[in-house]
């Protein structure tokens, strides 16, 4: 076999179809953020605005954030130095799961490398711990939820997204005695829309079942303190186990689950994604520690977020532009082609300075390509302004059934 053929032919299969996925090199500046330099491939740069960043609170730039990873970094250097189970566990470790575990109102903590890594290493950990445990799991999961629950061994049923109706009979039809879990997300990052978290919890306490839930996209930005949607709603004690990020409102890096004492114990103890996996650098931790405390306390920077994301609904559907809105900070714009959706990325970028990735199969289904925007507090009137003047320019040569006819002559 010629391999080198074979992956010419895999990537020359995404370019086809318009899925061929590029880097933008961006080089972020402090304080300037939402702003940052684009080097373009020509060696020259740009000045653009982000409009597609998960730092959704502008926290990987606050000084709170920045002077707690300087005085980690000059206290214990760079690198943790190890697993969580040989050297690697530091005080900013503990301090980073305390802060975590009562942002949700558990018991305790246990952080990872990722929410990606958390989500793959406890779901596909749980069969063991719970012999014959059946796990549902909504079809919109993250794929890092479907990836653990698919290589566990254990048993799975899919319910259709946020079917109560679909969840209810699966589970009647399983066995009562098999140990069970339900896992589903607060916001599901694509559409923005919400999952039904009291409802699905009223299903896993008449079925005897445990409740999982991924508060990747809510966490920091819901609720009195920033614990989620949860929190919000005042579910907090509802939830057996909740899935998080640092990345995203706080700012940094990680993910963490938040449950027991016990679960968090044998988690610890039972999986390879914990247990073989070098830990945070002390100052990353320490940063994030930062981030959560401060955003429990001021809760200002969730309401202007959620203010920003309303405006710029407000003047996307004053365009007439087919926008998704449940009511979430998220805002996709609909193109519905592959390439278009590459074309209106490209022109937003080359020609108004204007940053916002492509979203493309297999993140969302074909014929769902999209736009999705992600405005923060620091995204000011001139910066809404410059967009909205933009995406105008170029959905005036656009109709929903043939979503950029102009597009096609560039």
């Amino acid at each position: 076999m010629n391999f080198d053929t074979k992956l010419d032919e895999a990537i020359a299969r995404l370019h086809e179809e318009g899925r061929y996925r590029t880097f933008i090199d961006i080089k972020r500046e402090r304080g300037d953020f939402p702003h940052a330099l684009w080097k373009r491939p020509d060696g020259s740069e740009r000045q653009v605005t982000v409009w597609c960043s998960n730092d959704y609170l502008g926290m990987g730039q606050h000084p709170v954030v920045l002077d707690a990873m300087h005085e980690a970094i000059d206290s214990a250097g760079a690198g943790s130095g190890g697993t969580r189970n040989i050297s690697g566990t530091t005080v900013y470790h503990k301090i980073l799961e305390h802060e975590l575990a009562d942002l949700h109102g558990k018991e305790a903590s246990l952080l990872f490398s990722s929410a990606y890594i958390a989500n793959d290493a406890t779901l596909s950990t749980m069969p063991k711990l719970f012999p014959g445990l059946i796990i549902y799991s909504d079809e919109l999961n993250h794929a890092s939820m479907i990836e653990g629950i698919r290589r566990n061994g254990g048993q799975k049923r899919i319910f259709r997204h946020n079917n109560l109706a679909h969840l209810r009979e699966l589970l009647e039809a399983d066995d009562p005695a098999a140990p069970k879990l339900i896992a589903f997300e607060s916001i599901y990052s694509m559409d923005g829309d919400f999952g039904p978290i009291e409802a699905i919890c009223d299903l896993a306490d008449e079925f005897s079942a445990l409740t999982y839930c991924d508060e990747v996209h809510a966490v920091g930005m819901y609720g009195p303190r920033g614990g989620g949607v949860a929190d919000r709603d005042r579910l907090l004690h509802r939830l057996d186990i909740v899935n998080g990020t640092l990345a995203k409102a706080y700012g940094v890096m990680g993910g963490y689950i938040a449950s027991s004492s016990k679960f968090c114990d044998a988690i610890r103890s039972y999986a390879p994604g914990f247990i073989f996996t070098t830990s945070l650098p002390p100052a990353v931790a320490a940063g994030a520690a930062a981030s959560v405390a401060y955003l429990k306390r001021n809760g200002e920077l969730r309401k202007l977020h959620q203010t920003r994301a309303n405006i710029l609904k407000l003047r996307l559907k004053g365009l007439g532009l087919p926008i998704i809105d449940y009511g979430s900070h998220i805002v996709p714009v609909i193109v519905g082609d592959p390439v278009h959706t590459k074309k209106v990325s490209d022109m937003l970028l080359e020609g108004y300075g204007i940053y916002v990735q492509p979203i493309n199969f297999p993140t969302v289904p074909r014929g769902t390509e999209r736009l999705r925007f992600t405005p923060s507090p620091v995204h000011g009137a001139n910066e809404m302004d410059n967009l909205i003047n933009a995406v105008e320019d170029l959905w005036s040569h656009c109709t929903y059934a043939q979503p950029c006819r102009a597009i096609s002559m560039i």
